[in-house]
């Protein structure tokens, strides 16, 4: 008998049975459901009785039961429901079950932002309440979002199981962990520099299809660029909250088990083939990780890395990134040089202009430089940032006057 259960478990728990309960019966919607209410009863009873020898043949067997409640309640689903299979004792595959329960919420019919929503409550285990507040939308809005998607999924007919583009389809379940990830690490919008419940999932996500599919060196990739990146994260805000930036950071700060475990995964899938994008992003933030101090950077292995990865995955971030790169292993004015033709597609982003008034400031032109950081704060929703950006600002201004901007 136990007086609490592990939360961890639970979670653990949760998308395993959702899986195992819509394989045997379909009905996602009403599966998850049921599945809730197993979870319920499950911090219910298992307080007073104790957690089961086998906690997930407990949750299925009372989510199936539940389901069942609920199927012959609809009576639009009679002849369906006399089509059950009954429940059945013993091992279940737990391990394909999630991982196909991941591919379907990354269905191609479906937007990343509902992917995203939906592959956060049903493997993630988030309530519809902390997804919409995760990205700042009404809690309503995110109900129809989710019910929207489930119901695509339900209305294209695919039958629950691995699908057969899953080798296409795995670039966008990565994809959708990676703006998960992103969204925690460094959020769009409000007053917190980052979400660490959004970057903590993302990583336990990557770390379970990193399980299932061990020999994915992409995906060994992601693993390993979601933990050197959030091994910063203890070093990114002052006790104040307000933004540090990376060459700023006291590196002793540094979460050294993330940079270890990170380091040891993208050394263990470069060797495996050709290098994809999130093999090289993983590469680039080891040589970041690695050094001592911020003078110690390797930027030339940075920039070599940043080239092979626009051969294979060019897009304006990438580029932007690569423009850093040039100037600090070449000099402001060769960053500069890369920036003009990433004006439209970056305009109303404030990344390009920040990084602008950065090689500015550093070229020593500090008037350009104050003009470009109040810009890049016009055009960026988060508050750290913006404050940072305003801050930044204010210091590139002769004799520290304050133009009328950088007071607003």
């Amino acid at each position: 008998m136990t007086d609490m259960i592990p939360e961890d478990l639970l979670r653990e728990l949760a998308p395993q049975v959702l899986g195992a309960v819509v394989r045997r019966y379909g009905h996602f919607d009403t599966a998850e459901d049921a599945v809730q209410e197993a979870l319920i009863a499950a911090t219910r009873q298992w307080p007073r009785e104790g957690v089961p020898d086998n906690p997930k043949a407990w949750l299925i067997t009372v989510a199936s039961r539940r389901l069942t409640d609920l199927l012959r309640a609809e009576q639009a689903r009679q002849r369906r429901e006399s089509d059950q299979r009954p429940v059945v004792s013993g091992p279940v595959a737990d391990v394909d079950d999630t991982l196909i329960l991941l591919f379907m919420c990354c269905h191609p019919s479906l937007s990343p932002a509902s992917q995203i929503a939906l592959t956060l409550r049903a493997i993630g285990g988030l309530t519809t309440g902390e997804i919409a507040r995760a990205f700042l939308v009404p809690e309503a809005t995110m109900v129809r979002r989710i019910t929207r998607a489930k119901q695509s999924i339900k209305d294209s007919g695919i039958p629950f199981g691995l699908p057969a583009d899953h080798t296409e389809r795995l670039g966008a379940v990565l994809h959708v962990l990676y703006l998960i990830f992103n969204e925690g690490y460094a959020t769009t919008s409000g007053p917190h520099l980052h979400r660490a419940d959004l970057s903590t999932e993302a990583i336990r996500l990557a770390r379970i299809l990193h399980r299932l599919l061990p020999d994915d060196p992409e995906i060994t990739g992601l693993l390993a660029l979601m933990l050197l990146t959030d091994a910063r994260r203890p070093a990114r805000t002052g006790p104040d909250g307000a933004m540090i930036p990376m060459d700023e950071q006291d590196r002793s700060r540094w979460h050294t088990e993330f940079i270890t475990e990170g380091v040891a995964l993208v050394s263990e899938a470069l060797p495996r083939g050709p290098a994809g994008p999130y093999q090289l992003q993983a590469a680039i933030a080891a040589v970041h990780d690695e050094a001592p101090t911020s003078d110690d950077t390797d930027w030339p292995q940075i920039k070599a890395l940043y080239e092979v990865l626009l051969r294979i995955h060019a897009n304006p971030v990438v580029e932007l990134n690569y423009a850093v790169a040039v100037a600090m292993a070449d000099g402001p004015g060769a960053g500069l040089d890369l920036l003009g033709p990433l004006e439209k597609p970056l305009a109303k982003d404030h990344r390009l202009h920040s990084v602008r008034a950065h090689l500015l400031e550093m070229a020593g032109d500090k008037e350009a430089a104050r003009a470009s950081y109040e810009h890049a704060a016009r055009c960026t929703m988060s508050l750290p940032q913006q404050r940072y950006l305003l801050a930044r600002a204010t210091a590139c201004v002769p004799d520290g006057t304050h133009s009328a901007r950088c007071r607003r």
